[in-house]
């Protein structure tokens, strides 16, 4: 009976592989995925330009790390991971069922769990690639007077570390979305840019009901005395509730996104 279970478990971790692998090679090469790739790279022009007006600027200039922490992190945290996450998290199960590709899907050898996991996994690395690549240049571009100092990597490690986690995080909330709501884009933006660009900053515990909370609760503090636009009016949560919250909030909504998935019957219109 022990073994059954193994074997079955093993398949089913050899089934979200498969699906996996074949829709992350069909992500990268994607339009969907090149425009997205093009878009998460805004920051990076933003600190070229930032650059090269520091360059060729008498005036004294800011910190590098500074100028990262207050307008490129902002642009990420707050509009890129959202709209990342939201395209990529809705259309795991959307574009099957707009595509009517669903039915091959579902009479393959897997089970539907292991093709929502399965998506939600590819598509969730080819986000995280595409924010990382433009976080590690722009914090660079910006910080090019000050390389040498090892410091500032541990901070751009920090910072890597919790864009991923709310990609993971966010991108579980709108698979969810996209398995529940014919709509789900549209309540993904009011979710994303109302909901979470708001809460945000209600004073006390109503801020803990926005994700974005968590995530800003793990940004490293700023070390001097300058204030930082992030962390405005923001009440931290500690470190172990922070990424308590992040995974409980992921395994909430792909559980109930895989659930839904296998017990909805998905209704194809006609065009």
């Amino acid at each position: 009976m022990a073994e059954s279970k193994v074997g079955t478990f093993r398949y089913f971790l050899s089934s979200i592989g498969h699906v996996f692998s074949v829709f992350f090679s069909l992500g990268r090469i994607s339009r969907k995925t090149m425009f997205f790739f093009f878009l998460s790279f805004l920051p990076v022009i933003i600190a070229l330009v930032i650059k090269f007006i520091q360059i060729f600027s008498d005036r004294a200039t800011v910190s590098g790390a500074y100028i990262f922490s207050n307008i490129v992190m902002v642009l990420y945290l707050q509009f890129l991971i959202l709209i990342l996450a939201l395209f990529f998290g809705t259309s795991v199960c959307s574009e099957e069922v707009e595509g009517k590709t669903l039915t091959y899907l579902t009479t393959r050898p897997v089970s539907k769990s292991s093709i929502i996991l399965g998506k939600y996994a590819a598509y969730t690395l080819l986000i995280i690639l595409m924010v990382l690549i433009g976080v590690f240049f722009s914090f660079l571009i910006l910080n090019l007077n000050n390389l040498l100092n090892l410091r500032l990597y541990k901070i751009l490690l920090r910072y890597m570390v919790v864009l991923t986690l709310g990609l993971i995080c966010y991108t579980s909330f709108f698979t969810f979305l996209g398995t529940f709501l014919k709509k789900s884009v549209l309540f993904g933006l009011v979710f994303g840019f109302g909901w979470e660009s708001v809460v945000q900053y209600f004073p006390g515990s109503t801020q803990r009901f926005a994700i974005v909370h968590y995530l800003k609760s793990l940004l490293p503090t700023s070390s001097g005395r300058r204030f930082s636009f992030l962390l405005f009016r923001l009440e931290p949560s500690s470190v172990g509730t922070s990424i308590f919250m992040l995974v409980l909030i992921t395994s909430v909504f792909l559980g109930l996104a895989s659930l839904l998935f296998f017990l909805k019957e998905y209704i194809f219109e006609d065009q």
